[in-house]
């Protein structure tokens, strides 16, 4: 008996040490934060969207999610097409069938169009098959008018767990958070707006904002000239991100992945 004890006490000891030696080698192989990363996703499960970019480009995006009403859309047109900045507008699909003429005019002016659910529902709440009818009936009517494509994804709410974020990859497309909130429906004005924003944009970000709000369209000359005046070019959420040979890590940050 005291034989076999003492076997069974080596054998653990032996595969004690294999796993150390697999984590020193997981060290000097990643930087560290890639190893945090790693390590990270080995305990939690949980998949995380997009929230900011690592990029060395000096680009930025700003978003605009569409829910409410449109009397603002030819204002906001105005101001983006007087800078010549192109944008991301996430629309929920009952705002896309209550304003049809508001989505042609923006898509036909190079504005990326995306999809912000079909009936902003809690989508947290809901089942998988739930969430996939949410985004296929709302990139449906969104391509029924514009005749593009939809690609990315922003979930009502800010939410999203494990089942939201696959439905959407599942049906090809990225989903998007951000990771600078101008509070534009909490009825702050353009300086408000920008205080938020001036110390804490870098390359990468991704800011959101809204129409049908009571600054939004009044604010943006402001917060666009600004943006430009700290060096950074305004990109579609599109050419921001990358495509492929990408890690999310922990904080949502997508970074390329050259270790493909």
């Amino acid at each position: 008996m005291f034989f076999v004890f003492n076997k069974q006490k080596i054998y653990s000891y032996i595969v004690a040490l294999s796993t150390v030696i697999v984590l020193f080698g997981i060290a000097i192989f990643t930087s560290s934060k890639d190893t945090e990363a790693i390590l990270t996703s080995s305990i939690t499960s949980k998949q995380l969207p997009i929230y900011c970019v690592e990029t060395n480009e000096n680009k930025i995006s700003l978003t605009i999610n569409c829910a409410w009403n449109a009397d603002d859309i030819d204002s906001i047109l105005e101001t983006l097409s007087k800078n010549e900045v192109k944008v991301t507008f996430f629309m929920v699909g009952d705002w896309v069938e209550k304003y049809p003429d508001a989505v042609k005019k923006i898509s036909e002016q190079g504005h990326e169009i995306a999809n912000h659910s079909d009936k902003h529902k809690h989508v947290n709440s809901l089942t998988y098959e739930e969430n996939v009818e949410e985004i296929l009936n709302c990139s449906k009517k969104i391509e029924k008018i514009t005749g593009r494509e939809v690609t990315l994804y922003r979930a009502p709410y800010g939410e999203y767990n494990n089942t939201v974020v696959k439905a959407a990859r599942d049906n090809g497309n990225e989903i998007i958070q951000w990771s600078l909130d101008t509070l534009d429906y909490n009825g702050l004005d353009g300086d408000q707006m920008w205080d938020r924003l001036s110390n804490k944009i870098k390359k990468g970000s991704i800011i959101l904002m809204h129409n049908g709000t009571e600054h939004t369209k009044d604010s943006l000359d402001k917060i666009i000239s600004n943006i430009k005046n700290k060096g950074f070019n305004i990109v579609p959420v599109s050419e921001l991100i990358y495509k492929d040979n990408y890690i999310i890590d922990n904080l949502g940050t997508q970074k390329q992945n050259f270790n493909k």
